[in-house]
């Protein structure tokens, strides 16, 4: 009860904000009001919104590796985009430590998770004392799967949710992903479907959240199960081109490569392989076909996820024949996905968004023969260090509740029952982690909240959230490899600067690229008022100016 409370406030919220677009379209004979929300007018020019919009994030989309391939693309996928789109060729996140579900909601919402609180894949809950995922919910059951999700974690609207609230319901929201937080935070709290892969059974899935089946079109696609398909498959390179290609400068030609996918993990390994585009892309061609998408003049919603990333987040050097074939891959998912809502709805009636997810993952250590400063970070040896100076100050007790990522979580009612001076304890805190091998720099939750405005801290302080981060967030030293308290792997820590491109494609646009750097979360406003409805309710970025 309390989580449809409030879900009816976000709503509410929603219904209330009298966002810039409100004030754009007022004047507009187009559009009326009512008491819920803006609606295109009976008479409305039908040639004012599109029909399809189509919302494609890319995870870990890189600029460098884009064009070191294009050599590899087909004439309907990126070259398309970049001859007959408007390309914004540097894009950033108003937001750091940034990993799938964090970067989708930025999308999907237009803020950063200071205000929509989904600051990751996962983090400790207070209430639970374990760690959560960011979309878990023991309310609704899976369908097709055992995983019980939702959106209710995310504290705000999304496009999704602005478009059902302004046609009443009319407008089709669905999300595809091979994820299920990315395919949850991208469809937002109306949507009519969120669909994934599951990691234990390998079909496709969703949320009773949205409803208790699955639609034909998904169905479909399980009638041919995956741990049927992997009994007999091998990701080899898609083309002879791509296994004679050669864009790194390891000295040497890599041999074809030929993975199988077995054992328990087999569906996760595969989801992180670029072979499950093609999974992806098939899903939504199948979606845009044999479902009532662009049907009608109200315009309709379809988010996207794809993967960019290694094969096991491994270095570029290890595995360079895998990353130059997911590319390819990822290229000609753009170019069905295109060519499929072009035949549907025509170009001009089809409006399409491509951008990255803002962040690269490597697990692979320095080889040590490099004399790199590098090491590894424990959160969890860290966090027990930090209990140990405080019991040796303020006596002996559990100060630290847990340790996520790099947030450590303390004990507020342990520090109130000891009637500790909390500013004196994160100082000290803060003295003690910095003494500690790997750590660049270390943040209190109160100064991240009073001190916002400082050089330098924003980005950080946008990835905070009051009620999911921890009372001190640490940052590493670039060259380290975090390792995670929750699966046990390492990820390597840098602060190089990840280039990527926002593509807007179709409806009225021009052609043209553009150097001006933009922030991803103007996305979301610039999809709002392509399609004339208000902004997500948390979005304070206006839209792209040049588009109309």
């Amino acid at each position: 009860m309390e989580k449809k409370l409030i879900f009816n406030a976000i709503i509410t919220s929603a219904v209330l904000n009298t966002c810039f677009l409100t004030c754009a379209f007022a004047s507009s004979s187009q559009w009326v009001g009512n008491d819920n929300a803006l609606l295109l007018a009976p008479n409305s020019d039908s040639q004012g919104t599109p029909r399809l919009v189509i919302n494609i994030t890319i995870d870990q989309l890189r600029s460098d590796y884009l064009e070191a391939f294009a050599p590899l693309y087909s004439e309907g996928g990126f070259k398309k985009l970049f001859s007959q789109g408007r390309v914004y060729s540097s894009a950033t996140y108003p937001s750091s430590r940034l990993d799938r579900a964090s970067s989708a909601a930025v999308i999907s919402t237009g803020s950063a998770p200071y205000n929509n609180g989904i600051i990751g894949t996962n983090w400790f809950d207070r209430e639970t004392l374990r760690s959560i995922a960011a979309i878990e919910d023991s309310q609704y059951d899976g369908v097709m799967t055992a995983d019980k999700v939702s959106p209710q974690r995310l504290y705000v609207t999304t496009i999704g949710d602005e478009l059902k609230i302004a046609t009443s319901g009319k407008g089709l929201v669905y999300s595809i992903a091979p994820w299920a937080d990315e395919a949850v935070l991208q469809a937002g709290h109306a949507a009519d479907g969120a669909y994934w892969i599951d990691n234990a059974n390998g079909y496709w899935c969703s949320s009773s959240f949205y409803s208790k089946e699955l639609p034909g079109f998904i169905r479909s696609l399980n009638s041919t199960p995956l741990s049927e398909k992997l009994k007999r498959f091998a990701w080899k390179p898609s083309n002879e081109m791509v296994g004679n290609f050669n864009y790194f400068l390891s000295g040497r030609l890599s041999k074809p490569f030929s993975h199988k996918f077995e054992g328990i993990g087999r569906y996760k390994k595969y989801k992180n392989a670029g072979i499950i585009n093609d999974d992806i892309a098939t899903a939504v061609v199948s979606c845009i076909k044999n479902s009532n998408l662009g049907s009608d003049d109200i315009p309709d919603y379809l988010s996207v996820t794809l993967s960019g990333g290694n094969f096991e987040n491994r270095l570029p050097s290890e595995a360079p024949i895998e990353l130059q074939d997911t590319y390819v891959r990822l290229d000609k998912a753009v170019s069905d996905i295109l060519a499929t809502a072009e035949q549907k709805v025509g170009k001009a009636k089809l409006f399409v968004v491509v951008t990255s997810s803002g962040y690269s993952l490597s697990n692979s250590e320095i080889p040590a023969q490099f004399k790199i400063p590098s090491g590894t970070f424990d959160i969890t040896r860290t966090s027990s260090l930090l209990n140990m100076y405080l019991s040796a100050i303020w006596g002996q007790g559990k100060y630290v509740d847990a340790a996520s990522r790099t947030d450590i979580y303390l004990d507020h009612k342990l520090l109130e029952e000891k009637q500790i001076d909390v500013p004196n304890l994160l100082e000290k805190s803060i003295s003690f982690l910095l003494s500690i091998s790997g750590v660049k720099d270390v943040y209190s939750a109160t100064q991240l909240q009073q001190e916002a405005n400082l050089y330098g801290i924003n980005k950080i302080r946008n990835s905070y959230n009051p009620k999911c981060s921890g009372d001190l967030i640490i940052e590493l030293q670039p060259g380290w490899s975090l390792l995670s308290d929750v699966t046990e792997e390492k990820y390597y820590t840098s602060e190089a600067h990840i280039n990527f491109p926002v593509f807007l494609y179709g409806f009225k646009l021009t052609p043209d690229k553009v150097t001006t750097p933009i922030d991803v979360a103007c996305i979301a406003p610039t999809v709002a008022a392509v399609m004339r409805i208000r902004a997500p309710n948390a979005c304070n970025m206006p839209p792209l100016e040049d588009v109309k």
